[in-house]
């Protein structure tokens, strides 16, 4: 005999208890409310792994950004390095340029110094010159007159003159 059939076996009253109890808790729609539970349970499980793929969509953008950001700043701080090294160099230039005509402003300004010095110096010396010329003259001369009683140039330029007024 079968364990189903027979009401004197223990699995019997255990079947019999068991579709009692599955009865009793289709009765009372406790499977509709363990599938609400559980459907329940999986839309929260669902809204937070949407929420968490529009947590991930909004990191992935967020990372996007920064990372066009980071390239940005880093092309501007190249051109700015660019930059600074062009001005580096055009100053460079300028000074060059400044310290070049500077030397030349200072050696022509040298150059006209040492004009003027020569020609103060050839001055000086023509003077000089002049003064020993007309010192050695009035010597010539004081000799001549001291040596002569009368200078036969001076008594002509007298007779002559004297020949004017009259």
């Amino acid at each position: 005999m079968s364990w189903l059939t027979n009401p004197q076996e223990a699995e019997f009253w255990i079947a019999v208890g068991l579709a009692v109890f599955a009865a009793l808790l289709w009765r009372a729609k406790v499977p509709g409310l363990a599938a609400k539970a559980l459907d329940d349970a999986g839309a929260k499980v669902r809204a937070q792994l949407d929420e968490a793929r529009s947590l991930r969509d909004e990191a992935r953008a967020l990372l996007a950004e920064i990372k066009a950001k980071h390239e940005a700043t880093e092309r501007a701080g190249a051109g700015m390095m660019a930059a600074a090294r062009a001005d580096a160099e055009r100053l460079r230039a300028e000074a060059a340029v400044k310290l070049e005509e500077d030397v030349a402003r200072r050696a022509a300004l040298a150059e006209r110094k040492i004009a003027i010095a020569e020609a103060q110096a050839a001055a000086e010396v023509k003077a000089a010159a002049a003064e020993m010329a007309a010192g050695a003259a009035e010597a010539v001369l004081a000799a001549r007159i001291a040596g002569a009683a009368c200078d036969p140039l001076i008594d002509a330029g007298l007779a002559r003159l004297g020949e004017r007024f009259t």
